[in-house]
């Protein structure tokens, strides 16, 4: 009788504590097929936190490593610099610190002409040079602009018209403005040595935003159709002009999918045949596969380019809470929207100051066991860029998944707080999964990678998970692990990052 009770305890013990079951089916179906199948890469825009910084020699280099060197950093190659407007100098309404972008040219009150300074943005420079040096071959240089320079705008103000719904380029500066993107652009080409790939003229366009004397420079109205049609026209004609026409010219930037697919729909034919990728951004996600499929029938590039937020995810998850949001948002726009590469807004969003920026205040340092943009926060005082659990879940991605891998959406046979995306590398020999678990328990899976590989494979395990104090960052768990016949158990920690390298034989 003792015998029979002691089995029947431990029959109830083991239910309790039994792990959920999940099957993660990576298969050769799922290839996301954008750009001939080949990821981009990861990236970042450098507006603004690159202004705040880049007067600091130590914080430059620091952030160059941290975010943009493959071994020692988040191996990010995509960095999107920003050509700013700059505002009228009697202005004084940008009070955020980073913000403040200087314009390429000013008014020389003894020529009356507008000219060029072309060290006006030298700290923003100071970051890219920097970047783009700890990227090395994989560099991907994009420019893009916030707004025209505020004398070529219908309020006069590089943060928008005094009718935020109202285009705010004037009539007559079309040209003008696609001139001073293309000049811009070729000094950085020729002058700096700098490999520009790509060039976006517009934010964010078809929104109401943005308005005049707005406490930051962040975008310019221009209406869908006939105005935007017009600028990326112009643009074309004037990087032709300068010799570098080569380069791909994006459209629009737009804050979600379903505005994009309206601005392409409306675009003349002669600026639809002018651009070569379509960029969109996901602060929205209405129209997300949507505009996957049109791209997709269009045979056009797509980039997801800008995204970021305050948001959580996770069970009790402390410091992994805003690491779970941003995870779990990167698997669920790519498996949307199959782009070919994913742009964080900002790596660093906030600073800490005694003395401030131009007699303003910081924001100061994050709050870690929310939610919070960015990944990072720089701290002036002692010139160290403060790390967070956000930044390594992104690393989770960026590390592990490089250019030129294609990459693959991944199916799973039940709701179990597990989302994940996998990746071939371009010479077929290494599968990468990364999987979240959301739950505050462990959850088993099993990774069935037999379309791919139905043999042998050694696997290495990295997680990401509790808090930067006593936490895992990048943790090596498991390696020189073995895969048979294509099927690999595993089993997610609570509110985790995972990645899995499997090195087939």
């Amino acid at each position: 009788m003792k015998g029979g009770i002691l089995s029947l305890l431990i029959a109830f013990l083991a239910s309790t504590v039994s792990f959920s079951q999940t099957t993660i089916k990576v298969s050769k179906e799922n290839i996301i097929t954008t750009n001939n199948a080949s990821w981009e890469g990861w990236g970042t825009s450098l507006c603004w936190w690159a202004n705040r910084i880049g007067y600091n020699p130590t914080l430059t280099k620091e952030s160059a490593r941290l975010f943009f060197d493959k071994k020692e950093g988040l191996g990010l190659n995509i960095m999107r610099y920003n050509i700013g407007g700059g505002d009228d100098p009697t202005h004084n309404h940008i009070t955020r610190t980073d913000s403040d972008v200087p314009g390429w040219q000013y008014y020389n009150a003894a020529t009356g002409e507008y000219e060029y300074d072309y060290n006006a943005d030298f700290r923003q420079l100071n970051v890219l040079k920097a970047a783009s040096r700890a990227a090395g071959q994989e560099a991907y240089i994009e420019v893009f602009s916030n707004s025209p320079p505020y004398f070529m705008t219908v309020s006069g103000c590089s943060t928008g018209n005094f009718k935020a719904e109202e285009d705010n380029i004037r009539a007559d500066a079309y040209d003008d403005f696609a001139e001073y993107l293309a000049h811009v652009t070729h000094y950085m080409m020729k002058n700096l040595r700098l490999d520009v790939r790509s060039i976006s003229p517009m934010n964010e366009p078809n929104t109401n935003y943005w308005p005049a004397f707005n406490y930051k420079q962040e975008g310019c109205h221009i209406d869908a159709g006939e105005s935007q049609s017009k600028l990326l026209v112009e643009t074309k004609k004037a990087l032709t002009r300068y010799g570098i026409d080569n380069i791909v010219l994006t459209a629009s930037d737009e804050t979600n999918p379903g505005k994009q697919i309206e601005e392409i729909r409306l675009m003349t034919p002669e600026a639809r045949a002018a651009i070569n990728r379509i960029s969109a951004h996901t602060y929205g996600t209405n129209g997300i596969r949507e505009l996957g499929q049109l791209a997709k029938q269009e045979n056009i590039n797509l980039w997801m380019s800008e995204v970021d937020g305050n948001g959580t995810a996770g069970t009790d998850a402390g410091e992994m809470s805003a690491a779970l949001w941003l995870a779990e948002k990167i698997i669920t726009d790519i498996s949307a929207l199959k782009p070919s590469a994913w742009v964080l807004w900002q790596v660093i969003d906030t600073h800490v100051s005694k003395e401030g920026y131009k007699g303003r205040q910081d924001k100061g340092a994050l709050n870690t066991n929310g939610g919070f943009w960015g990944t990072a926060y720089a701290n002036h005082d002692t010139e160290e860029v403060v790390l967070t659990q956000k930044y390594y879940a992104f690393g989770q991605f960026s590390r592990y998944i490089r250019p030129g891998s294609s990459l693959i959406t991944c199916a799973t046979e039940r709701n179990s707080g597990i989302k994940s995306i996998a990746a071939i590398d371009r010479k077929g020999k290494q599968i990468t999964v990364v999987c979240t678990n959301t739950t505050a328990g462990t959850q088993e899976a099993t990774i069935n990678l037999a379309d791919f590989h139905n043999g042998k494979a050694v696997v290495t395990e990295i997680r990401t998970s509790g808090s930067m104090a006593d936490g895992e960052h990048w943790n090596i768990t498991g390696r020189n692990l073995k895969m048979e016949n294509g099927i690999y158990r595993v089993q997610l920690s609570p509110n985790s990052v995972t990645t899995y390298l499997f090195t087939l034989k």
